[in-house]
């Protein structure tokens, strides 16, 4: 059961995830409301099996100030596909900083890529242009929500029509 669920703020904006567990505790003791359940998963009691939740939304809007990806190498992989940006290999991948750190170069999201050893050892202290190589895409800082519907791996149908993936004519609420 390594599912999770959505939840949602009063406003149905997305707003974390949660274990399908903690969910509904939370459903049962009627601190939120049950959007969609899983139809492929039940919870069973000792008398009783519930639909397990896949979407729950707050009672309560709760404001939250500007929430970010973190900087990781593993969100930096997951974002650029665990694929070198400049040949496309999967194998022996690394880190690049696009401008070098020793040309004033810095450590964030739209000066960092993923790259095999090769192309980051061919690349060297320098500019990709300098040495003949280029990016398959620019380096771009994922927003939280994109994080999770684009690059997490774990959005399921129930998820899409609060994460902006499904078709808006499909929706009914």
């Amino acid at each position: 059961m390594n599912k999770k669920v959505l939840v949602l703020n009063q406003d149905y904006s997305p707003f974390t995830l949660c274990t399908i567990q903690r969910a509904f505790i939370l459903v049962f003791m009627k601190k939120v409301d049950l959007v969609v359940d899983y139809e492929d998963m039940r919870l069973h009691t000792v008398t009783t099996d519930y639909q397990a939740p896949a979407v729950i939304r707050l009672h309560r809007y709760i404001s939250i100030p500007y929430r970010g990806v973190n900087l990781t190498r593993q969100n930096i992989f997951k974002r650029d596909g665990h694929l070198c940006q400049y040949c496309g290999t999967k194998k022996d991948l690394t880190i690049d900083h696009v401008i070098p750190k020793a040309k004033g170069g810095k450590t964030v999201w739209k000066n960092i890529v993923t790259a095999c050893r090769r192309c980051n050892s061919l690349k060297g202290d320098y500019k990709p242009s300098e040495r003949g190589l280029t990016l398959q895409r620019p380096p771009f800082k994922p927003s939280y929500i994109s994080f999770i519907r684009d690059f997490s791996g774990m959005v399921c149908k129930e998820w899409e029509p609060f994460l902006g993936t499904a078709d808006p004519s499909r929706i009914a609420m």
